[in-house]
């Protein structure tokens, strides 16, 4: 006896929902559930190099804050080391997590200043950091990289901003930098949209 096989049909995607904070940041959500969260400790406090802070605001396409933003922060040491791939400092992480203010919509992190990497091909990157978002509205993350703009002579080799052939969307991912602190913006849509991979 044949019997006829019944598939759901695929739901629509959601997006991250404005929940996301709850989930994935709770205690910048104001919930103190972790004795430590995941997260907020990107260099550790025997990393070596430049301190840095970075800082910026999400918008969308029509320039409004996009508020309620995650981001995901990887990134090497000074030496240019990931961790998993040498010898880091202990308690050198290379990554972590922060959010926007709810308020202001500006996101603000303390880290250490990466170092060039190799690439798969073994030539040499920029320093670098890489990001990933979520937030109301968007289905899949978005991963983005943020160079720095006192690196001019490294970014100008860079492989992978090398591949951005229009300048105006290769500085879509250049930081300003005012001292310590990077000031770097991230546009979701639109003229000034940031130049996002899709790896």
């Amino acid at each position: 006896m044949v019997q006829s096989l019944h598939y759901l049909k695929e739901s629509a995607s959601q997006t991250a929902g404005p929940y996301v904070h709850i989930g994935l940041a709770p205690g910048a959500a104001g919930f103190d559930i972790y004795r430590q969260e995941l997260g907020r400790d990107i260099a550790g406090p025997n990393a070596q190099g430049e301190r840095i802070t970075v800082t910026g605001q999400v918008t969308d396409g029509v320039g409004a804050l996009v508020k309620d933003v995650l981001i995901e922060v990887w990134q090497a040491n000074a030496a240019g080391i990931y961790p998993g791939k040498g010898t880091v400092e202990n308690g050198f992480r290379g990554w972590g997590r922060v959010i926007s203010d709810f308020d202001t919509g500006v996101f603000s992190f303390e880290t250490v200043k990466p170092g060039a990497v190799a690439g798969r091909d073994g030539r040499m990157m920029a320093p670098h950091l890489n990001l990933w978002l979520v937030a109301r509205g968007i289905n899949v993350g978005l991963n983005t990289r943020m160079y720095f703009g006192d690196e001019a002579a490294a970014n100008t080799t860079d492989p992978v901003l090398n591949l951005i052939e229009n300048a105006h969307r290769r500085e879509t991912l250049v930081a300003r930098a005012d001292g310590d602190v990077y000031h770097f913006d991230i546009c979701l849509q639109g003229d000034d949209e940031t130049v996002f991979f899709d790896i």
